[in-house]
């Protein structure tokens, strides 16, 4: 009896990892309607410290020229379109195969303008990562603690 218990529980722990690794390497995640989801959003970090914002969004193999970044009713907006040229794609460099390609995308945030400074947004893109620093404004910004006298 000790030795078909043992087999159970091996056969399910053999089984277990099989179903599993199955599931994660099925060629559902690489769909075309999967790789658009995913590709046309880049993730973005957003950082809040004492006196700014800062947004990271993460959008490698793009330059610094491939933004647009524009505030318009308290609605930031990242954008960029980079698109293969034909040049691009019919030249024999050697490649028996090409995969790269680059898209465009959009990401807005809304900025209140009571917290942030606009005037003072500023914006860097560094190995392959688009950094945007949203200053607060003075009078929202934390006060240090002062001492009052007792008259």
């Amino acid at each position: 009896m000790e030795d078909k218990t043992m087999t159970l529980v091996r056969r399910n722990n053999e089984l277990l990892p099989n179903v599993w690794d199955n599931f994660f390497n099925d060629d559902f995640f690489f769909t075309p309607a999967f790789s658009r989801v995913k590709s046309n959003m880049p993730a973005v970090n957003i950082k809040e410290s004492e006196n700014d914002f800062q947004i990271e969004v993460a959008a490698p193999g793009f330059g610094k020229d491939d933004f647009n970044i524009s505030l318009e009713n308290n609605l930031l907006t990242i954008s960029t379109k980079k698109e293969m040229s034909n040049e691009d794609e019919n030249k024999n460099d050697g490649y028996k195969r090409r995969e790269f390609c680059y898209s465009s995308f959009e990401r807005s945030f809304t900025v209140d303008e009571k917290t942030v400074d606009s005037d003072k947004i500023k914006a860097k893109y560094d190995n392959g990562i688009l950094s945007i620093l949203l200053p607060k404004r003075e009078e929202v910004k934390p006060k240090p603690a002062r001492m009052i006298k007792i008259a």
